[in-house]
């Protein structure tokens, strides 16, 4: 019969101890039924865990292994914030479907089974609706995110068949650095071994994944968090960046305010309401689309040569309209 490993044997140690009703005799059983360690070593699992700072005590007055007074690994308060946020990612995850949505689903599930009463019934039955753009991915795409994050975990590289934007197939070798989700899509973004440069992939459009052998560090100047922070959709990056200025009228400024499309942004208050925002933007183009979703309440003020495809696309957009629809 196999050895159990001693990270596990630790983990029913922590439990067992958590229960606080185990002699010393009975922590063995409770650690391996079929094979129950000695003293001396059940002894040295509970010194590993003094050293890692769990504090444990033995009640000699009850004969019982317990922890001090207040500790408990079972019983998690969560706040109505902390609630709020664990129940956001369970959305976001579980729309991404496979085993992450079951993971967080599972997760949720013990922490507010442990959190009291309260808790859970608010978790059951939750009281504000995060709306967000859900995107769903289903057996072969969800079984290739697992590929691709087990690769970017153990920095492994991998092949994979692609779709670009225009359609055309190719075969691609990246180091996966990170994802993004965005718009209903999940996005890699990776190195391509192939055209030595960082590229964005949607998974949509990735099939066939494959690990390859060769091994890769992530650069240490890498933050998927910077890389998206001056793109609408977090995908769009060209390492500079150009300040847009947008004019609100007092209609929607408090909700263009509210709206932290992206991470920089400088906000000055108009003397009608309105508000004028500086915009840090990876590419323009997208920013430009970005606006066109405030209507006429929304002007792009600075610099001319956005201003100019604004004013270029909503003349696109007109003259669209102004035909007869299609039939």
């Amino acid at each position: 019969m196999p050895k159990t490993p001693k990270i596990a044997l630790l983990l029913r140690l922590l439990a067992a101890i958590d229960e606080g009703r185990h002699t010393l005799e009975s922590l063995k059983t409770r650690l391996d039924p079929e094979q129950p360690p000695s003293t001396r070593s059940v002894r040295r699992y509970l010194a590993t865990l003094a050293d890692a700072g769990f504090p444990w005590r033995y009640d000699r007055e009850a004969g019982t292994y317990v922890f001090e007074n207040g500790y408990s690994l079972r019983r998690v308060e969560l706040s109505g914030n902390e609630l709020f946020g664990l129940l956001a990612l369970k959305g976001i995850a579980t729309s991404l479907g496979g085993n992450i949505g079951a993971s967080m689903d599972e997760m949720t599930e013990k922490l507010t089974r442990v959190s009291g009463g309260s808790t859970a019934r608010v978790a059951a039955k939750p009281s504000v609706r995060v709306h967000l753009p859900s995107p769903h991915l289903d057996g072969e795409r969800s079984a290739n995110f697992e590929v691709l994050q087990k690769a970017q975990r153990d920095r492994q590289s991998v092949r994979f068949s692609y779709v670009d934007k225009a359609g055309t197939p190719t075969e691609r070798h990246v180091d996966v650095y990170g994802f993004v989700v965005s718009g209903g899509r999940v996005y890699a973004v990776a190195h391509d071994r192939g055209r030595g440069a960082r590229r964005v992939f949607a998974l949509d459009n990735i099939a066939a994944v494959r690990i390859a052998p060769q091994r890769y560090s992530v650069p240490d100047d890498f933050d998927i968090e910077a890389f998206a922070a001056a793109s609408v959709s977090g995908i769009m990056n060209s390492g500079d960046v150009t300040h847009v200025t947008v004019r609100f009228s007092p209609v929607i400024a408090g909700a263009a305010r509210a709206d932290r499309v992206v991470r920089d942004r400088t906000i000055r208050e108009l003397a009608d309401g309105g508000a004028e925002i500086d915009y840090a933007v990876a590419d323009p183009n997208e920013f430009v689309r970005w606006s066109m979703k405030w209507g006429a309440e929304a002007e792009i003020v600075s610099p001319a040569e956005v201003r100019s495809a604004a004013a270029s696309l909503a003349h696109e957009i007109a003259a669209r309209y102004d035909r007869p629809a299609p039939i």
